[in-house]
């Protein structure tokens, strides 16, 4: 079954008579992991020896008691063994623009999956990387963070937001506006919203940016489906907004921000050491955190995934929980209706597979022209920045609470349960084919001992019927209709590896 990240760093914990209690995330800037050498940094033997990036491995050793894993020949496959002696909960790796490649971010999505047998990810991970070795260090000494104003390009719910602002991609002059403890408006947006986003960038009026729309690897298009402005990268790590009338205005913001690219092709692809929108998201728009397609996307799983469980779950995950749980998400969907498809198909090369899908692939929604949409997206999308940096959403309340019991003793009993405490959100983001109906995760505090095919040893004492998955630091639910303050429970035992 699947294991994985502990985020017991980022769990509450409070003493419950006998049991443990796990339930919604660690906030008010505590720093995210408990650590304690389940932090690695993996990093070439090149910058490794590179006086300034030697500063950020450094920089990570201090702050997290991270132990280094270093490869050569460009090999990034070459830390596996490492990997796999380690079992870390966190891999951060650290690599220069010219390492960070769309190939690395494809072979990093694989490796994470070979440090033991079952076919889950097995660490939170995501690339450290920048235009140069100070943006890398900036995003390491950046602090605990929680998002309050969100700035997106695309329809979004903003009741989950302190404040925020929306630019519809599709629809000439559609602006909505939310400000703290006011219900969201909509007000006439400009023919052109290059020149106000800009400007809230560079007025540091934007913790969270969510993007959807044309883009490459040097610029996004606004308007999707009018004509608008455009991002465009420079050389130098620089960015600028270039208006319908040809105006260019410079993006400089120092303000820390996440940038969740979740519906734009390439502009995740660090395919140039300069002129790269990643690189000048990094470097001149004060983002600390990115998620971004490095290949044209066409299915959009692992992209608007994240909007699901980071931005719709307010609070709840990190930016790179969020995209480690979608990820899971992902391979359980495959997973459930081609049972063994992780291990033996790397990659979707176009033709038409010929799969036979399994009877629980009907009942998950899955349909045979997904296989390959699932499997493209599964390896090429990329998070850029520190894994355990504790950046989520400001804490509002969620739809459902979740929480995880753990009895005392190597086999305790454990306990996961889900209650439905307020009325859905309404999704006003139509956009996106692959949006909602995410299963529930919550995250282990302990890695549960695991079998030599790398499933978990479990007995299922309650809640069999919502199928659970157990890995060996996660439990994941398929999602199921909830009824208003009803608790529903998994009860089940395995024992701490």
């Amino acid at each position: 079954m699947k294991k994985r990240l502990s985020t017991s760093v980022l769990w509450l914990s409070l003493v419950c008579v006998a049991f443990g209690v796990y339930g919604e995330s660690a906030k008010d800037g505590v720093d995210s992991p408990r650590l304690n050498g389940d932090y690695v940094a993996v990093v070439s033997n090149e910058t490794a020896d590179d006086a300034a990036w030697k500063s950020v491995v450094q920089a990570l050793e201090e702050k997290y008691d991270a132990k280094v894993v270093r490869y050569s020949n460009a090999d990034v496959g070459g830390a596996l063994a490492e990997l796999q002696k380690l079992r870390p909960r966190y891999v951060c790796f650290v690599a220069q623009a010219g390492e960070a490649t769309g190939a690395f971010v494809q072979t990093v999505h694989r490796l994470t999956r070979a440090i033991d047998e079952d076919p889950y990810t097995d660490c939170i991970w995501a690339i450290l990387t920048g235009y140069d070795a100070e943006d890398a260090l900036r995003i390491v000494r950046e602090k605990p963070f929680q998002v309050r104003r969100v700035l997106a390009a695309t329809p979004l719910v903003l009741d989950c937001a302190e404040a925020g602002v929306w630019f519809s991609e599709g629809t000439k002059n559609e602006k909505w506006v939310k400000e703290p403890g006011e219900e969201p408006q909509r007000v006439q947006g400009p023919d052109d919203p290059t020149e106000e986003l800009v400007g809230l960038f560079n007025s540091g009026k934007c913790d969270l940016f969510i993007t959807s729309g044309h883009a490459s690897q040097r610029d996004w298009n606004i308007g999707y489906a009018y004509p608008a402005g455009r991002f465009v990268s420079q050389s130098g790590g620089k960015l600028a907004g270039l208006t319908l009338d040809r105006r260019t205005l410079p993006i400089e913001s120092s303000a820390p921000c996440i940038h969740l690219a979740v519906g734009n092709c390439l502009i995740g692809n660090i395919n140039s050491t300069d002129n790269c929108m990643a690189l000048g998201l990094i470097h001149s728009a004060g983002v600390r955190q990115m998620v971004g397609y490095v290949v044209p996307t066409w299915f959009g799983y692992m992209g608007w995934g994240l909007n699901d469980y980071f931005y719709l779950q307010p609070g709840r995950y990190t930016v790179a929980e969020a995209f480690f749980a979608n990820g899971q998400a992902l391979i359980h969907r495959l997973e459930t209706a081609v049972p063994g498809i992780n291990r033996t198909i790397n990659e979707a090369k176009g033709e038409r597979l010929s799969l036979t899908l399994s009877p629980a692939a009907q009942e998950l929604g899955v349909k045979p022209g997904d296989i390959r949409g699932l499997l493209f997206d599964r390896d090429v999308v990329a998070i850029y920045g520190d894994p355990a940096w504790n950046a989520r959403m400001l804490d509002g309340q969620n739809e459902w609470e979740q929480n995880l019991s753990v009895a005392d003793g190597e086999a305790g009993e454990k306990v996961f349960t889900i209650t439905l405490v307020r009325k859905p959100f309404d999704n006003t983001d139509n956009n996106g084919s692959q949006r909602g109906n995410r299963p529930f995760i919550i995250f282990l505090p302990d890695r549960l001992t695991q079998a030599e095919d790398g499933s978990v040893p479990t007995t299922i004492l309650e809640g069999e019927a919502f199928k659970p998955m157990i890995a060996d630091d996660f439990v994941l639910i398929p999602r199921f209709n909830l009824e208003m303050g009803k608790e529903y429970k998994i009860r089940f035992s395995a024992k701490v590896r």
